[in-house]
């Protein structure tokens, strides 16, 4: 399966959103990535459910939306009524995760679990069957624009290797320092999803960019 680009909203000109949702839309990206963050789970603040509820008639492409908030349960519904497609919430935040999980399918969304750099990989065993994407953390969440973790290649081998043992569907997704250096390697060991944030918006041709990630 060819690997697929999800554009991170997060590295976009926040004045200019509309702008950014519809250069996306007209890019063969066929995922567009949200970023929530609530300042309490990461030391950083984004945006929310208002702001996806406005641009979800800005486009077609599917909403993959990355909760890195705490409570996470509290918000399922609202953030499936502002348009979510695919729904991830963090290992670290869900006290009941499979319980979780549930909800989110309930709801009617595609389920996803991240994990932070530091996790790993082997405390997903009991989830694996249950769950549509993992969404590999490659950087410390919070912030766009960091230094890729290397780290995160052994960590794809781990997984894939769970993913073939359980014999589980689930995408595998890396989020964080995601490029053209990198983004070959990152399939090879096993990336289905790759979140393409400052290698997109920090370019002087985020369309190009889109272009030659998704070749």
């Amino acid at each position: 399966m060819a690997h697929i680009i999800a554009p991170s909203l997060l590295s976009a000109d926040f004045a200019r959103l509309d702008k950014a949702v519809a250069l996306v839309d007209a890019s063969p990206a066929p995922w567009l990535h949200l970023d929530v963050m609530d300042g309490v789970f990461v030391p950083n603040i984004s945006f929310g459910i208002p702001v996806i509820k406005a641009i979800r008639p800005l486009s077609n492409k599917i909403f993959d939306v990355h909760l890195m908030i705490v409570d996470p349960d509290r918000y399922i519904g609202a953030f499936r009524d502002a348009g979510a497609d695919r729904l991830s919430v963090h290992f670290e935040a869900c006290t009941h995760l499979h319980r979780t999980v549930q909800a989110i399918k309930a709801a009617g969304m595609k389920a996803g679990v991240a994990i932070n750099p530091h996790t790993p990989v082997h405390l997903l065993d009991d989830i694996m069957e249950d769950i549509d994407q993992v969404c590999m953390m490659s950087v410390n969440p919070g912030f766009g624009g960091q230094r890729f973790i290397h780290g995160t290649y052994q960590k794809l081998d781990r997984l894939r290797e769970l993913r073939e043992l359980r014999g589980a569907s689930l995408l595998i997704e890396v989020d964080g320092g995601v490029s053209m250096e990198n983004m070959a390697e990152l399939a090879a060991h096993g990336a289905d999803v790759l979140v393409a944030g400052n290698s997109v918006f920090g370019t002087a041709n985020p369309a190009a960019a889109i272009r030659e990630l998704s070749a």
